[in-house]
């Protein structure tokens, strides 16, 4: 399936893919276009929306985009809704929610510096994630 978000990818445009790809959609091939693009890339290509203005898959609340799509695919893995929190608080600028998340919004910025191809950046980033969800899984042990 294709799927498109905005481009100049961050944390929640990082994540997700992340997680499309793990644990939804193995062979997913993502779409990064400007904001005002989406609407016609949905319709043009089929794709499916993920954080962006007025998408199932957006910000709802005080949920950023990694917990819709967590929602909408029920996904219930304990270190997945763990490393969910510390995105959603990184993503929403709430890092006295989740002190990791001050870490990786740190990562993120680094990783766009490097990385400005939004599609090198997330295949340049997935190892980060892979590497957070494992610490989630040790965190969560036994819990």
């Amino acid at each position: 399936m294709k799927w498109v978000t905005r481009s100049h990818v961050h944390v929640d445009r990082v994540a997700c893919p992340w997680l499309i790809k793990r644990f939804i959609d193995s062979e997913a091939e993502f779409l990064f276009v400007p904001k005002d693009r989406i609407q016609e890339v949905v319709k043009s290509a089929g794709a499916i929306p993920f954080d962006a203005p007025d998408v199932e898959l957006g910000h709802h609340g005080d949920d950023c985009s990694f917990n819709s799509i967590i929602k909408k695919y029920k996904l219930t893995d304990k270190a997945l809704l763990r490393l969910a929190k510390i995105v959603n608080a990184a993503d929403t600028n709430s890092m006295d929610k989740e002190s990791i998340s001050a870490g990786l919004e740190a990562i993120a910025v680094g990783y766009s510096l490097r990385f400005p191809s939004d599609l090198e950046n997330i295949e340049n980033q997935f190892p980060v994630y892979d590497a957070l969800y494992s610490w989630c899984r040790l965190d969560t042990k036994g819990t």
